[in-house]
C-alpha cells in the first residue's frame, strides 16, 4: 500500500475520506482497496457498524470504478 505522510493527510480534501473525522482515507484505489479489506476487519471484530461499513464500501467502490474509466 501506498503510505500517506501526514501533511498529504491533512492536504486531502474532507470529501477523500469515507467516514467523518477523516477516518478511511480513499484518494485513490490503492486506498480504496485497502479501506474495502480494513472496513470488513473492523465490522467482524465489532469496531464498526453495518451502515459505517456500507459507507466505507459504497465510496470505496466509487472511487474504484472512477480509476477504471
Amino acid at each position: 500500500m501506498s503510505k500517506l505522510t501526514a501533511a498529504q493527510r491533512n492536504a486531502l480534501p474532507d470529501e477523500a475520506f469515507a467516514l467523518p473525522g477523516r477516518r478511511y482515507p480513499i484518494p485513490d484505489a490503492t486506498h480504496a482497496r485497502d479501506a474495502l479489506a480494513r472496513a470488513s476487519e473492523m465490522l467482524h471484530n465489532g469496531h464498526l457498524t453495518q451502515e459505517e461499513y456500507d459507507t466505507i464500501h459504497q465510496k470505496a467502490e466509487n472511487v474504484l470504478r472512477r480509476e477504471r474509466l
